[in-house]
């Protein structure tokens, strides 16, 4: 079907005389607030549709919060009500006090923006919650975090999303990310059955402290390059493919203990920084719904990576020292425990591949 030109203008024409619909007639669905923690005190501003707060308060539709003698008489509600729903708290949990100053009208924007402060040093580790009008699902609240002049941290808000926490630029700040994400690496790994296995895999057949050693470093430079790749977007594969082939490495860790045969070349460490890379991805999960400071995201990495090599150093110094102990006044059976691990190893890295395949079917 063809259009003339003409028919195209009256077509627009008519259009344009209609009346808008309602979610023409109704502002974009944002919020925004601004933070600026400074020396002694951290001040803010809330700024928000007039609409969204006029269907919240349910003030009558001939009212208007660009109204100055409106706005003045609903100051207590719309302070009440916007500061109320911003959650700030310190690292302890403890929510900060919040005191309203100015309210204006934001007369271009059809917005009211109120101001507040709350007294006291801020925290370095600063946690901040924003739903301020879930009542819209498509509603979204953008946090913008100000160190000086400069912008240290956006977040959006929307339904359904969790506290996020902001760490400040500051040495009392890299102290709050590291105190944060050490202890996030070491309950990782030590939770973490698939990684505990691969570990215990890795040291079963002993070796001398040097190897040892080497192995240990090449598993952890392999996570670490990988963990940095995902957490920063530069390259993260889907967890259904990286799942499965961390259970597969686990299967082929304990295979090499049984298969190896005495004088063979000792393959472990190649095998460590090989699959290292593999769990670095998997890592990369577990931070990524911990949530990233990106401010601060180079001591996050690090203090995760310590905290990972610290649960490691928990598994492996206790078992190889007890398995050295047990080869040296007992080699049978410390060789046969080491025979009859490597099979646990092995059926425990089948089932969980068998597992994540099916999961990954159905």
């Amino acid at each position: 079907m063809h259009f003339r030109p003409t028919f195209l203008v009256l077509l627009l024409g008519v259009l344009a005389l209609l009346p808008p619909t309602e979610a023409a007639a109704h502002p974009a669905p944002f919020s925004y607030i601004d933070l600026r923690p400074g020396e002694g005190s951290l001040e803010g501003a809330v700024t928000v549709h007039t609409v969204d707060l006029e269907h919240d308060l349910r003030i009558d539709e001939d009212a208007t919060l660009l109204d100055r003698s409106v706005l003045d008489g609903q100051y207590s509600a719309i302070a009440n009500l916007l500061l109320a729903r911003l959650d700030l708290r310190d690292a302890d949990g403890a929510r900060l006090a919040l005191e309203p100053g100015a309210l204006e009208p934001v007369a271009g924007d059809d917005a009211v923006r109120l101001t507040f402060r709350a007294d006291g040093k801020p925290p370095a580790a600063l946690s901040v919650d924003a739903h301020l009008f879930d009542y819209d699902p498509l509603h979204q609240t953008f946090v913008t975090i100000y160190e000086g002049d400069e912008v240290a941290q956006q977040i959006i808000f929307a339904k359904g999303s969790t506290p996020q926490t902001y760490y400040a630029g500051s040495v009392a700040g890299v102290g709050a990310v590291l105190a944060t994400f050490i202890p996030a690496g070491a309950h990782h790994v030590l939770i973490g059955p698939d990684h505990v296995l691969f570990i215990l895999g890795l040291i079963l057949m002993g070796g001398s402290l040097r190897r040892l050693t080497l192995i240990v470093t090449a598993f952890t430079l392999g996570h670490s390059i990988t963990l940095a790749l995902a957490a920063t977007g530069t390259f993260a594969p889907h967890a259904w493919l990286i799942e499965p082939l961390i259970a597969l490495s686990i299967v082929v860790v304990g295979l090499d203990n049984l298969l190896r045969k005495s004088g063979e070349r000792d393959l472990r460490a190649l095998f460590a920084g090989l699959f290292g890379l593999i769990h670095g991805f998997g890592f990369a999960y577990v931070l990524r719904e911990f949530g990233l400071p990106q401010a601060q995201l180079g001591w996050a990495l690090a203090g995760f990576n310590v905290g990972v090599e610290l649960g490691q150093l928990a598994i492996v110094v206790p078992v190889a020292l007890a398995l050295g102990w047990l080869r040296g006044r007992s080699p049978n059976v410390a060789n046969r425990i080491a025979v009859g691990g490597s099979l646990a190893v092995i059926a425990a890295g089948v089932y969980w591949f068998v597992d994540r395949v099916r999961n990954l079917a159905g």
